[in-house]
């Protein structure tokens, strides 16, 4: 058997190995042998022999993204769960409204101190390992829930919540990963948005399922009934979702999608340029436009959590018995703000002006913020739900700017690190914010409490202002882009000194 000539150019071989009398039908020639490493060379050479300089996006990537959305959403609903239907809480359980606003609460303060030890493990642990272990967690606490529809049995509720809220560690600052590693860079804002409407489509159902499904009313059982219906409904979905993640969620595609991503996987690769977690907080710490950012995202997502929080009574103030319509309205800020989150993808996509953008959406953010703020006893509640919507497109469509302009202003740093101090942010001041804001609204009233937020949003207007635009990561697309290379970054030029590059 003569193979020195084959048309395939591969090395001599012989027939030595196979025996020809041997009757197993197990044995395979070394042509077939041949033909079978031929497709699995051409199968590999496909999918990482791509030529210098190329980049490869894959269609699977639309799996992952659609899984996270559901696996966020899943989470996020459970948030404002209890607090939508405040004043049937408080009397189904005879707790006060302090205890009530503490299941939203909780999500931020359980967030802050998981924070680091939770960008640790998704930078070590990869998206796969971090998503299954949110989605545990999220369906564990899910299922706890049902077991707590008793009168005395709130503490039960609280315990399950709290599980709930310790697996969003595992959620909030996967978005900008996930987009970076699957998505190339004509996509990549726009992945993140739909990252974070994934979330924000969790608080819409959050607002808008638990007063259909739990209406006000005066008999006990029947409030038991519909919790528990609505505990087995949110179970349910999560046990689906924990099935689903583990079969389909993979942690990254065989080839990165971009020049700036692979600089980073070189760079969390190569011994002398890798930064340890400690270092990459202490370079993110002391890049002074990522502290402006910090702040200023701090204080807008902040103002929508009191505002979400307090959302129940605050209608129910100028609009009783409206319980549905509470509900509804959040959910039309929230709806919004999927519309404001995809329309800002998509214009960072198209234009790169990531200062530019950040600054008109917070700035239109606090205008929304005053209209609604004065129109809330109009006395017709249509105007309140034009009014939030407006608030919400531009507020909760803030999100994924935020997430990206952070991402630009720390590269090559990892963007789950960046995106978790910009929710520990946001948790901080959210629980101030909600503290402060209640405060103000029992002893003063809405209006001093909502003019209060407002000139919250001025200042952080004003920081976002002065946020210089250092976009690193472009910076290093474009010369990747233009070189048909990595751009290959020394130690010392991590953080501080890219934009010299």
């Amino acid at each position: 058997m003569d193979m020195k000539h084959s048309a395939s150019g591969m090395a001599e071989s012989t027939a030595d190995s196979y025996i020809a009398t041997s009757k197993s039908t197990d044995m395979i020639t070394p042509k077939e042998k041949d033909k079978d490493k031929e497709k699995e060379n051409k199968a590999n050479k496909a999918d990482n022999a791509l030529p210098q300089g190329s980049y490869k996006v894959y269609a699977r990537r639309w799996v992952v993204l659609i899984l996270f959305v559901l696996y966020s959403a899943s989470n996020a609903m459970q948030w404002i769960q209890y607090t939508i239907i405040n004043n049937v809480i408080t009397r189904y359980y005879g707790i006060s409204e302090e205890w009530v606003n503490w299941t939203s609460m909780i999500y931020m303060i359980i967030y802050i101190p998981f924070i680091f030890p939770g960008s640790w493990f998704l930078d070590k642990a990869g998206l796969r390992i971090t998503a299954l272990v949110g989605i545990v967690g999220t369906c564990i606490g899910a299922w706890i829930k049902v077991f707590s529809v008793e009168p005395s049995l709130f503490y039960v509720s609280f315990i399950g919540q709290s599980i709930v809220a310790m697996a969003q560690v595992c959620i909030l600052s996967l978005p900008a990963r996930l987009a970076a590693v699957w998505f190339g860079p004509d996509q990549c804002s726009s992945a993140t948005s739909v990252g974070v409407f994934g979330n924000q489509l969790g608080v819409a159902i959050g607002f808008v399922l638990p007063p259909m499904l739990v209406p006000n009313s005066e008999d006990p059982e029947t409030v038991g009934k519909d919790l528990k219906m609505m505990f087995y409904m949110v179970a349910g979905l999560t046990s689906v979702l924990l099935v689903l993640m583990v079969l389909f969620f993979q942690d990254k595609p065989p080839t990165p999608p971009s020049a700036a991503q692979e600089t980073a996987l070189q760079l969390g690769s190569d011994p002398v340029e890798q930064t340890n977690f400690i270092q990459s907080l202490k370079n993110l710490m002391t890049n002074r436009n990522f502290v402006f950012l910090l702040i200023s995202y701090g204080i807008n997502v902040g103002v929508f959590y009191a505002i979400s929080t307090l959302l129940n009574p605050v209608v129910l103030r100028y609009y009783p018995n409206h319980e549905v319509d509470a509900g509804r309205i959040g959910l039309s800020i929230v709806l919004a703000g999927m519309l404001g989150s995809v329309a800002s993808g998509i214009v960072l996509d198209k234009t790169h002006k990531f200062k530019e953008t950040t600054l008109a959406v917070y700035a239109l953010s606090m205008v929304g913020m005053w209209i609604f703020t004065f129109t809330l006893d109009a006395g017709h509640i249509a105007v309140v739900y034009l009014t939030a919507s407006l608030l919400g497109f531009f507020m909760t469509g803030y999100l994924p700017v935020g997430f990206e302009f952070g991402a630009e202003l720390t590269f090559p740093e990892p963007e789950g690190t960046s995106s978790g101090l910009l929710n520990a942010s946001a948790q901080t001041f959210g629980i101030c914010f909600t503290l402060f804001y209640s405060e103000l609204f029992y002893t003063y009233g809405d209006i001093p409490a909502n003019v209060a937020m407002s000139i919250m949003l001025i200042l952080g207007t004003i920081i976002t202002a002065i946020t210089k635009s250092d976009l690193r990561r472009q910076m290093v697309q474009a010369q990747g882009q233009g070189q048909g290379q990595v751009c290959h970054l020394p130690p010392e030029s991590s953080l501080n000194g890219l934009s010299e590059i």
